[in-house]
């Protein structure tokens, strides 16, 4: 524990895949990151190919306007519930609304928030929020090692389950995409577990005894 910076587990990947493998007694286990972000598009998702083998491209919009939206994210682990939240900008602000909803979600025990040592989960403002939360205790993954964020391959789903193909209007719209796409994988949720399962046996073939 880091007594400066509050309740923080030091960034070590023994203590993260601890973390999956045996957790705390009576603690429950969250990861969380942020996605985006998301613009809205006025056009539709163009075909990947044209009929003459040639790949079509859509037209390029940029926009730097207020409809952008960043997703806030997290599954827990045990049973790979998850919350989400979409907002305006990426900031401790907002990263304290959504540790809020994710204290609520689990009330009761400690809860051990992986996540990445972004500026708003380390921040002044979010560490003395924190001093009011002690059940909420950050672990923050080493820097470039995000493959140890279970919330990343969850992303690769929530895009597929919300965000493919999918044309917004405007940021209320990706806001009911994701409580829809949440909902949903929620409804179908299961635990995740570190690590590859182990191989199955393989079964011994048949062995022929030939005789000349």
């Amino acid at each position: 524990m880091d007594g400066e910076q509050g309740p923080v587990l030091r960034p070590k990947r023994t203590h993260i895949v601890g973390l999956y493998t045996q957790p705390p007694e009576g603690a429950t286990v969250v990861c969380a990151d942020e996605l985006g972000p998301v613009s809205p598009r006025t056009f539709a998702p163009a075909p990947g190919w044209a009929v003459d083998g040639h790949r079509i491209k859509a037209p390029l919009e940029y926009s730097r306007g207020p409809d952008r939206v960043w997703v806030y994210g997290s599954i827990r682990i045990r049973d790979g519930h998850a919350v989400t939240l979409t907002a305006s900008s990426r900031n401790s602000v907002n990263y304290q609304r959504f540790l809020e909803l994710v204290e609520q979600a689990n009330p009761v025990g400690d809860i051990y928030v992986i996540t990445d040592n972004l500026s708003s989960h380390n921040s002044k403002s979010t560490r003395e929020w924190l001093e009011d939360h002690p059940r909420i205790k950050h672990a923050f993954i080493p820097v470039g090692a995000c493959w140890l964020n279970l919330q990343e391959p969850w992303w690769r789903i929530f895009r597929r389950e919300a965000l493919a193909g999918q044309t917004f209007a405007d940021h209320t719209e990706i806001d009911r995409a994701t409580r829809q796409a949440t909902a949903a994988l929620n409804a179908r949720a299961r635990p995740w577990v570190w690590g590859r399962p182990p191989p199955k046996p393989r079964a011994l073939r048949r062995r022929f005894v030939y005789h000349l």
